[in-house]
């Protein structure tokens, strides 16, 4: 992108400056106005521009913070190039605490919308047109969906060298190659010009301090692979990331209240007993078994079941164990700080 004279809804920004600004969008029926809160922060010398977005979904609110975090961090001070953050995308849902918008659509299915489209169109092209499409990378922050929790992990499409390469450079354990959805954010992003990878860390509606330091250091990451900040002087790496192979989810075979044996993070095996569901008056109706080996990167925290829900989410790898050291190493020197404290 120019490095010159960036323009996001008519406000101009050049290199060296930082500006806050309000992009307007749909309002309320109450007649208050809405807006969608952008930081644009260029460094003094020429680099890619980055734009990071939360909250897509509104319930999702890891990324929120993640954000914060960076725009109060000293890092942006040193930065190459252009980071624009967008802390909020969806303030209909954050507003309703929901997923989606008003009209019951999910924003992350509406691209690239329309300006006489849908208020899902509407706002997904306005985000397009303005934030994505001047951006060459692009990193959406997401949690897992209402009482279910994710490991810390990437998705994006790997087929791509350069998007695997901004994925690996991320981070986090786990990599799962995602193929471009029809009407998502990163599908359309992938049309003007943006690679765009995405991060799943945390549980919907709540604050997860490791997803949350994990996202940022991931981001750091990135922007130093980029060339946008300094490269690390620091030697201790925790190993290299692990693609999953595939990933699958195991569902409740009876409905029911669920009592976990197993945690996010664990290895599991075929045969390994995960739950177990139970009526009101304790009597085990069915066991959850694991059907094929790896490691839960997603698992559903309320103790209800209804017959078919998907409970837990196993990527499968071709060394879970490594897998497994990985995480643990990412668990200690990422809370560290945090024991230290207390």
């Amino acid at each position: 992108m120019s490095n010159s004279i960036l323009t996001i809804d008519g406000i101009s920004i050049g290199m060296g400056e930082t500006r806050k600004i309000k992009l307007p969008i749909v309002k309320l029926y109450t007649d208050t106005n809405m807006s969608m809160p952008v930081f644009v922060k260029r460094g003094k010398r020429t680099g890619p521009t980055l734009f990071v977005s939360a909250a897509i979904h509104g319930d999702e609110l890891n990324g929120i913070e993640i954000i914060s975090r960076l725009i109060q961090s000293k890092y942006l001070d040193r930065i190459h190039g252009t980071f624009i953050a967008v802390p909020v995308v969806n303030g209909y849902g954050v507003l309703n605490q929901s997923r989606y918008l008003p009209d019951r659509r999910d924003l992350n299915r509406s691209f690239p919308g329309s300006k006489r489209g849908s208020l899902a169109g509407r706002i997904a092209d306005r985000f397009l047109g303005e934030i994505v499409s001047k951006a060459d990378y692009g990193i959406d922050l997401h949690t897992g969906s209402l009482h279910r929790s994710n490991l810390p992990q990437v998705r994006a499409n790997l087929a791509d060298q350069e998007t695997l390469e901004i994925a690996t450079a991320f981070g986090v354990p786990v990599i799962l190659d995602s193929n471009l959805r029809d009407g998502s954010l990163r599908e359309c992003a992938n049309d003007v010009g943006a690679k765009v990878i995405l991060y799943e860390a945390g549980e919907a509606l709540r604050f997860d301090e490791l997803s949350i330091r994990a996202g940022v250091k991931g981001i750091i990451g990135v922007m130093r692979h980029l060339g946008m900040l300094p490269k690390s002087r620091s030697k201790k790496s925790l190993s290299e990331p692990r693609i999953a192979r595939s990933s699958s989810w195991i569902r409740a075979t009876d409905s029911g209240f669920t009592t976990h044996i197993k945690s996010l993070g664990d290895v599991v095996e075929s045969g390994d007993l995960l739950a177990q569901i139970k009526d009101p008056y304790g009597e085990v109706l069915d066991d959850v078994v694991c059907n094929n080996g790896g490691i839960i990167i997603g698992k559903q925290n309320i103790p209800l079941v209804q017959e078919g829900d998907a409970m837990y989410h196993i990527a499968h790898f071709s060394s879970p164990s490594k897998v497994a050291e990985y995480v643990g190493n990412m668990q200690d020197e990422l809370m560290e700080n945090e024991r230290n404290r207390s």
